[in-house]
């Protein structure tokens, strides 16, 4: 079946042709694209797009859907609703009264920057909005998690508990447990809690999925399970359901590394099928807002530097096995020392992907230095930044790093001129946003690299629209491996979104006011 659409502004992404008016979809492929006085005839039915602004769908690189779903069940620990840690506890208390005997009161998204004490809530806070029923909450970051004295207790850690490798048990000055919880301490509790049923995640991942049609995006990539077995079937169970995203999945190495039995078959791993596993995902540091991100710089204020996180044995391990079953490796890499370790062992190797997609991507790059910028470049290693987490977290951004150091993190222009494969993504919910998977402020960040605030995040490293959306797009697919995906071009699929505004002419600070009319994957409206 053939469907035209007319009299748009047709933004594609495709260097060749940047705009067009028109096109013409033929089951669920675009067949043509152009200006609308030299649209082919017999093209079907026509859509009129009454000049409406009209992009490519969107795609998010790096965010954990998995996680994002649940989160949806729980405390939302950000503002406006929650805004300091006295508002906290009272809605940890409010929380208690309708759960029971063994259930655990769980929270996300918390930023100690954003409340008005300007600190991180500990185990005695969480006590006072409840000492009986254990207390879980997720900073924003995800590197860091505060649990109350039930939950201590629970999961047997005291004074006594010796930090893993590569986390930290936080102590007060008596030696005792504070509640928080860094890097790989925070596996610690997970073994205590109670399991969601799998039928309940599908079902939490179908609801996700009508959100994200809302905001125009077609494809995600799942950043890494946070437990031990895989996401694919979850989200094979939510597509039986509804959910019509593209997938693109990493599974967290440390869960597999020793497991003989773990292999990733072609089949999987087909690029061409809806739902795929692109690859391995290893965890290089933390964050820069829980100052656990390894820089070569200390942190405002102190001496430390942050946290190396996996092991050589651990990086070697997955080179080997990438090598053997041809996958993707992705590496968590916010500082400076975590970014050089892994492009300077990398770049020893050769693209066991054969230029298929990137062999190796590095996820976040908050302060790369112009060697790993350089080497990347030269060695087709792909970088996926977020531009959001400077915009929203400039509270602890500015109290970890100064207000000079912060104009030179995320450095996205300085990164494309030099060459790097680049994209943007949401890291969502891993932020201190109310709607962390919302396109629009991500890309306001990147185009005026000003905070939510009214901070200068660095002028120097902004783009135009332009190319942040394709790098939000095209680039964006390319580095997660869809095909077929993220530009409106003959032989692409027709996945793309109407927008309620210009936003190649509106004012760039409002731009985070655009709205998704309409979503379109395969040529069928699936919102709006």
């Amino acid at each position: 079946m053939k469907q035209a659409y007319v009299n748009g502004k047709i933004f594609t992404s495709d260097r060749e042709a940047l705009y067009a008016e028109a096109m013409v979809v033929a089951d669920g492929v675009i067949e043509w694209i152009g200006m609308n006085k030299d649209m082919p005839a017999a093209c079907g039915k026509a859509v009129d797009l009454g000049g409406k602004t009209v992009i490519p769908g969107f795609v998010d690189a790096h965010m954990h859907p998995v996680m994002l779903a649940d989160f949806s069940q729980q405390i939302a620990c950000l503002p406006p609703k929650i805004n300091s840690i006295a508002q906290l506890i009272d809605e940890i208390a409010r929380a208690g009264k309708d759960k029971q005997g063994g259930d655990w009161i769980q929270g996300w998204g918390y930023d100690e920057g954003k409340f008005a004490e300007h600190r991180s809530p500990n185990r005695y806070d969480l006590d006072k909005g409840s000492r009986d029923l254990p207390v879980f909450l997720v900073r924003s970051c995800e590197h860091i998690r505060c649990v109350n004295s039930k939950a201590l207790e629970i999961a047997g850690i005291t004074r006594d508990t010796p930090d893993p490798q590569g986390g930290e048990i936080e102590r007060d000055e008596h030696g005792e447990p504070t509640g928080v919880l860094k890097e790989n301490a925070r596996d610690l509790v997970l073994p205590f809690m109670p399991k969601e049923t799998e039928a309940d995640s599908i079902r939490a991942l179908k609801d996700l999925g009508d959100l994200l049609t809302s905001q125009g995006i077609v494809a995600v990539t799942d950043m890494g399970n946070l437990h031990e077995g895989g996401n694919y079937g979850l989200y094979k169970g939510a597509e039986e359901q509804g959910f019509k995203q593209r997938v693109a999945l990493y599974y967290m190495w440390d869960y597999f590394m020793d497991d003989p039995d773990f292999i990733l078959t072609p089949e999987l791993m087909d690029m061409n099928q809806r739902i795929h596993i692109a690859g391995l995902k290893l965890i290089g540091d933390g964050s820069v807002s829980g100052r656990t991100a390894w820089m070569y710089e200390p942190y405002l204020g102190g001496e430390d530097c942050g946290i190396a996180v996996y092991s050589d044995e651990s990086l070697e391990k997955a080179i080997d096995y990438a090598k053997k079953y041809k996958c993707q490796i992705s590496v968590h890499a916010m500082g400076g020392r975590a970014i050089d370790r892994v492009v300077d062992r990398v770049c020893k190797e050769d693209d066991w992907m054969d230029g298929r997609v990137p062999f190796v991507r590095v996820e976040h790059l908050t302060e790369p230095t112009e060697s790993a910028i350089e080497k990347a470049a030269a060695k087709g290693i792909a970088f996926a930044t977020q531009p959001i987490f400077a915009f929203c977290e400039i509270e602890t951004y500015l109290k970890n790093l100064g207000p000079e150091r912060i104009k030179r993190e995320y450095p996205i222009r300085n990164m494309l001129d030099a060459g790097v494969k680049l994209c943007l993504s949401t890291d969502a919910p891993a932020t201190s946003w109310a709607v962390p998977s919302d396109p629009f402020p991500n890309i306001k960040s990147a185009v005026t690299r000003i905070a939510y605030d009214g901070t200068d995040i660095g002028q120097e490293q902004k783009i135009d629209i332009e190319r942040a959306i394709m790098l939000y797009t095209a680039e964006a697919a390319e580095v997660s491996g869809f095909q077929g995906l993220g530009r409106l071009k003959p032989g692409y699929l027709a996945d793309f979104a109407v927008l309620s505004n210009d936003i190649f002419s509106v004012d760039p600070d409002d731009i985070d006011k655009i709205k998704v009319e309409q979503t379109y994957i395969e040529g069928e409206r699936v919102y709006g």
